[in-house]
C-alpha cells in the first residue's frame, strides 16, 4: 500500500527539551490514521510539523512522495486539508460569509463549495452568523473550510474535543464518510473509544517517541491478555500457579502474560493437582487496556 505520508527521524527541540524525538510515521493513503497519546506527548508539535507551520530541528517530512520544504511547501499544501486547534472561521460573519472568502483565496469554483458544505451537512446553517454556531458546527464549518480545495490529505487535530455526545458521533461518521471518499483523514484525538471505531492504521506516540504503529489487529497481538481460570478450588489454583504469577480475583485466578504454550502448561499443572477447572479465558481488552499498558499508566 502507498504511504501519503512518511517522516525520517522527525525531531523537534525547544532549547534542551525535546518534544518529538526522532519519528518515523508511515500514513497509507487512504486511510484513518488515528494518532494517540498522553497529553504533552508530541502529537500537535508532530501535525504542525507535517503542515509546515513548525520547522523540525531535524529529520525530515515527505507528503504524496515528495519532501515538505519552502520550495514545495506552496504546492503540497494545495493538496492538504487541515484543521488545528481552533476552526479558522471568523465569529462575526455568516457561515457562507466565510466560505466565500475561502472561494476568494482559493479561487475556487461554486460546485467545490457547494459540495464541502453538504459534505459535512452544513447547507441548512450558513445563514447564522457563526458566533451563534454549537461547538459541533463550527468544527463542521471549519472541516468544510477545508474540504473546500478538495484535498488528497485531511489533517485534524482532536476534531471531537469538547463536543457532546450527539456531536462527538456527527464527527465519527463525518470521518467514514471522508475514508469512503477516498481521502486520507489523519486525527489526533484523546478519545480513544472514537479512535477504535473510526481508524483503520494507529500511531501511539509517548514521551515524544512512537511506541507503535499499525494496524488494531497487530497492537493487540503485542499486547498478551490475562488468562482467567473458574475453578472450584481457587485458593488451590492460585497457589499451583504461583510460579506463573498467578493471583485470586474475587474468586477467579488471574495470571498475566500467558501465551498459548504457557496457558496449556498451566492447565495441565492444575489437572496434575487435581484442582478442577471449569473454564479457561482470556480477559477482553479494549483499546484504552492496550494503550495504558505501551504508556505505561501514564495515561491521556
Amino acid at each position: 500500500m502507498s504511504t501519503i505520508i512518511t517522516t525520517h527521524s522527525l525531531t523537534k527541540s525547544y532549547g534542551d527539551r525535546t518534544v518529538v524525538d526522532g519519528l518515523d510515521l508511515r500514513v497509507p493513503e487512504g486511510c484513518v490514521y488515528g494518532f494517540v497519546g498522553p497529553n504533552g506527548a508530541g502529537k500537535s508539535t508532530t501535525m504542525k510539523m507535517l503542515l509546515s507551520l513548525v520547522r523540525p530541528t531535524r529529520g525530515e517530512v515527505r507528503v504524496m512522495g515528495r519532501r515538505m520544504d519552502r520550495s514545495t511547501r506552496r504546492e503540497l499544501l494545495g493538496s492538504i486539508g487541515s484543521l488545528i486547534e481552533t476552526p479558522p472561521a471568523y465569529a462575526h460573519l455568516t457561515g457562507a460569509e466565510n466560505m466565500r472568502l475561502v472561494q476568494r483565496l482559493l479561487r475556487l469554483g461554486d460546485g467545490r463549495v457547494d459540495r464541502a458544505v453538504r459534505t459535512v451537512r452544513l447547507q441548512d446553517h450558513l445563514d447564522k452568523r457563526v458566533r451563534a454556531y454549537s461547538l459541533g458546527m463550527k468544527q463542521r464549518l471549519g472541516i468544510a473550510m477545508a474540504l473546500a480545495r478538495e484535498p488528497r490529505l485531511l489533517v485534524l487535530d482532536e476534531p471531537a474535543n469538547g463536543l457532546d455526545p450527539a456531536g462527538i458521533d456527527e464527527m465519527r461518521h463525518l470521518i467514514k464518510r471522508l475514508a469512503d471518499d477516498g481521502i486520507t483523514v489523519m486525527v489526533s484525538s484523546h478519545l480513544l473509544d472514537e479512535v477504535d471505531r473510526t481508524a483503520t492504521v494507529l500511531g501511539i506516540l509517548g514521551g515524544g517517541r512512537l511506541l507503535f504503529q499499525g494496524t488494531r489487529d497487530e497492537l493487540f497481538s503485542r499486547s498478551v491478555p490475562d488468562v482467567l481460570i473458574d475453578t472450584s478450588e481457587p485458593e488451590r489454583a492460585a497457589a499451583a500457579t504461583e510460579p506463573w504469577g498467578g493471583t485470586l480475583d474475587e474468586g477467579t485466578v488471574r495470571v498475566p502474560g500467558l501465551d498459548h504454550p504457557a496457558t496449556a502448561e498451566v492447565v495441565a499443572r492444575l489437572v496434575d493437582a487435581r484442582v478442577d477447572v471449569y473454564g479457561v479465558r482470556r480477559e477482553d481488552r479494549s483499546l484504552e487496556d492496550v494503550f495504558m499498558d505501551l504508556t505505561r499508566g501514564r495515561g491521556l
